[in-house]
């Protein structure tokens, strides 16, 4: 027999017409539950990956542009090297084995300014910018001026490195005390430090800045130099890694520097090449370092100017040209 589901009465219809509209508006929010909770595991999921793993463990970095950020460490993912960070990890380490050392003979300095010339053209340097500078001393009214050559001193216990806030100078194994540009922010604290002045600052554009547009930087060169950033005698650390002698020392016509590696007890003369004992030099001289009881222990000495080869004469125009 064929079941009859016609309403008896317009109530009956009307009750079914509700429970059907019921059933509906159940089934649609159901359906929306169902979509809404897809949607949500997209959002979460491998779709949208908006939420990261953290591990909590913040690290804080120094940006760029000289900001402070915290970082997660999962967020810290190491950078391929290029040819410029690789220039810069090498410029860190130093040449093993070595602890140069610098010899200046005060007797045989006449200001020809030949080895200012020969670093300012190696460093980017503008003419009014020293690494190595020649001052005009006098010891004592009735004693004799000298000529005397002043650069970094390279101090086994630099007072600069230990005030800079991000690491931007520093000593290497072999001696050498750099700075890195890439870190420097220009905040002078080494400049302060430093007791024998022999930093500058670069106020300005460096010399042919255009020129060296783009280049790798060379932490052991320091070039190209930036504005707004520290700048000092590096001992040509990058000729030092070619087996060649500083810039300034090649280029000094008389014979004042001698400069070569401490734990070889040996140091070679520029001018004449003559390889002679570095403790022998100084002991013979009376060999001194510039303000010892500041206890930086300076890589630089000084031979006293006795028995001087040239004699002395103010500075003047014509100095440069002097051979």
């Amino acid at each position: 027999m064929e079941e009859n589901n016609t309403p008896h009465s317009p109530n009956e219809a009307e009750n079914q017409k509700g429970s059907s509209r019921r059933d509906f508006l159940k089934n649609l929010g159901m359906a929306g539950v169902g979509v809404a909770t897809g949607a949500a595991a997209l959002y979460s999921g491998h779709i949208f990956e908006a939420k990261k793993e953290v591990s909590g463990d913040q690290k804080i970095l120094l940006t760029q542009d000289g900001k402070l950020v915290h970082v997660d460490s999962l967020e810290i993912k190491a950078m391929q090297k290029t040819g410029e960070d690789l220039l810069q990890a090498e410029g860190r380490e130093g040449i093993p084995g070595r602890r140069w050392v610098m010899v200046t003979d005060l007797s045989k300095c006449r200001n020809a300014r030949k080895c200012i010339t020969a670093c300012q053209d190696a460093h980017q340097l503008r003419p009014e910018q020293y690494h190595m500078n020649t001052l005009q001393m006098q010891d004592t009214p009735g004693t004799a001026p000298y000529n005397m050559p002043k650069n970094c001193q390279h101090c086994d216990n630099p007072p600069c490195v230990s005030v800079c806030p991000v690491d931007a100078t520093y000593k290497r194994q072999d001696g050498i005390v750099l700075i890195d540009n890439v870190r420097c922010i220009g905040c002078r604290f080494c400049m302060a430090a430093c007791p024998y002045s022999a930093r500058i600052f670069n106020w300005i554009e460096p010399r042919d800045a255009a020129s060296h547009q783009g280049q790798e930087y060379d932490v052991e060169l320091n070039v190209p130099q930036k504005l707004g950033t520290i700048s000092k005698c590096l001992f040509s650390a990058d000729r030092l890694r070619e087996g060649k002698l500083p810039y300034c020392v090649e280029a000094c016509p008389n014979g004042v520097y001698y400069f070569g590696d401490e734990n070889e007890d040996a140091v070679t003369n520029g001018t004449t090449k003559e390889t002679v004992r570095l403790s022998k030099l100084l002991r013979d001289n009376a060999g001194y370092q510039l303000m010892p009881e500041l206890g930086t222990k300076p890589r630089v000495y000084y031979l006293p100017p006795k028995n001087r080869l040239f004699p002395f004469e103010e500075a003047s125009e014509a100095t440069p040209e002097k051979a």
